[in-house]
């Protein structure tokens, strides 16, 4: 991607000095919800996968605090934010700027976009944490990955992620890394749009496999503005270069729900899925991509 020398955001705050210690056992989910990935690497089970399952839930519907309070889990007041000296490497300082930049050609894309629609793009913030983060969603652990929270309109990632991204899920590249950001950022404007609270409403009447059938869609819509802003970007500012739809698409199809359900579990459960699966990511992605509008992002009536 051509992204040094652009111009970077002012809507990244640094929170990766802070150490937050009373973490419970409830965590928050994020746009790629990788639980399969959680339950492989920490062993969780029986009460604690669901103990994560319905924070996981919770967060993505901004709603973790009063469903953690439900069950008893909610934070402590024991709960602390300490702040400890920032070691960064090169590399990661690199991986910042990137961020920055990446996150101000979203906002450069969705002003256009909403001014065109009579309507005002409100920017979100960009959190940047290590291990653990406090939102106004509840408390959420990186090993779920990055994720929005609609209660502050701001988007958290711990840059360890992107070492899972490459190395895990073998989705590496810029582009693959910025997809990430233009997903979360699509959380984002369905939040303004008022299609997320929509959605919640919605789940709430239903049941779990037909509450996970509409977050398939949401997600699905989250990815197809994601290809909306990779469509503007590379036709309006020429941030892309040859590969770069490629790295984004290896990376859709990575963490497809199928996909790590396979890797989990060894078979795949179309009923639980939240995400969709690798085709339909790869799918919805690329029509946002080929179109560039957000009237061609409606996964709800033209799924």
């Amino acid at each position: 991607m051509r992204w040094r020398g652009n111009r970077k955001s002012n809507n990244v705050e640094d929170r990766r000095s802070e150490r937050v210690s009373g973490v419970g056992g409830s965590r928050g989910g994020g746009m790629l919800r990788l639980l399969p990935m959680v339950f492989k690497l920490l062993g969780f089970k029986g009460a604690v996968i669901l103990a994560v399952c319905v924070g996981a839930y919770g967060l993505f519907t901004g709603n973790l605090g009063n469903i953690l309070a439900v069950l008893g889990l909610q934070q402590d007041a024991t709960t602390s934010v300490s702040e400890a000296p920032l070691r960064e490497t090169a590399e990661e300082k690199e991986l910042v700027n990137f961020i920055s930049v990446i996150l101000a050609d979203t906002e450069e894309t969705w002003s256009t976009l909403f001014r065109q629609k009579g309507k005002t793009y409100q920017e979100p913030r960009l959190v940047l944490f290590r291990d653990a983060v406090k939102s106004a969603c509840g408390m959420a652990h990186s090993a779920i990955g990055p994720f929005y929270c609609p209660g502050d309109h701001q988007v958290y990632i711990d840059l360890g992620f992107y070492d899972q991204l490459k190395n895990r899920f073998k989705a590496p590249g810029d582009f693959a890394q910025a997809y990430v950001i233009a997903h979360e950022i699509g959380h984002h404007v369905q939040t303004l749009l008022g299609i997320s609270s929509k959605v919640h409403t919605a789940q709430s009447k239903l049941s779990k496999v037909e509450g996970n059938k509409l977050s398939v869609r949401q997600e699905l819509q989250a990815d197809c503005l994601a290809g909306v802003w990779a469509n503007h970007a590379n036709s309006t500012r020429e941030l892309l270069e040859a590969g770069d739809i490629e790295e984004g698409l290896v990376a859709a199809s990575a963490i497809g729900d199928d996909t790590l359900q396979k890797q989990s579990q060894g078979y795949v459960s179309p009923d639980s899925f939240t995400h969709g699966s690798a085709e339909q990511r790869v799918k919805w992605f690329k029509i946002g991509f080929e179109n560039g509008g957000m009237d061609d992002c409606d996964t709800f009536n033209n799924f």
